[in-house]
């Protein structure tokens, strides 16, 4: 199946070749190959938006997932047709990113990359509001991660480890 990526901004460039071949990577780590994803790179004012009308918090952030099925933690959706096919969408707020990127010295794409992949692993059900939750997520993310690592010799490791 397909990963639809969609650059809805113009304040940062994005590399959609690579950051598209790592989703396509990291959905097959998590098993779901089959499934579409789509994944839009937005500005701060749609983030701001988006995350105002869908999380009550006007400003604007990282990432934003939105499944297409709702699914216990690590669960593979179980279709019953092929349009039911689609893990979800991901907003990518890369402006946010690439600004995050320049206060920290930290590689924008790959920071892209991680970000990313915890998107992906909200759209099969992972959540961190609580630390045996949030546990659970990173462990996933470090294991697609590890994954990603060992195909394209990458060292990325999950963003959230200063959460709890």
């Amino acid at each position: 199946m397909s990963v639809v990526l969609r650059n809805a901004q113009r304040a940062v460039p994005v590399r959609r070749a690579p950051l598209r071949r790592a989703v396509c990577a990291l959905r097959a780590a998590l098993g779901a190959s089959r499934f579409d994803v789509g994944l839009v790179c937005a500005g701060n004012a749609l983030m701001q938006r988006l995350n105002g009308a869908y999380r009550h918090c006007p400003e604007p952030t990282d990432v934003l997932s939105f499944p297409f099925h709702q699914v216990a933690a690590g669960e593979l959706p179980r279709p019953r047709c092929r349009d039911e096919y689609n893990l979800g969408d991901i907003f990518l707020g890369v402006e946010y990113i690439h600004q995050q990127c320049r206060e920290t010295g930290e590689t924008f794409d790959d920071v892209l990359t991680v970000t990313a992949a915890h998107g992906l692993c909200h759209l099969l059900g992972y959540r961190h509001d609580t630390k045996p939750e949030w546990e659970q997520m990173y462990q996933k993310e470090a294991q697609i991660l590890e994954e990603l690592n060992r195909l394209t010799g990458s060292r990325l490791r999950p963003l959230t480890a200063g959460l709890f």
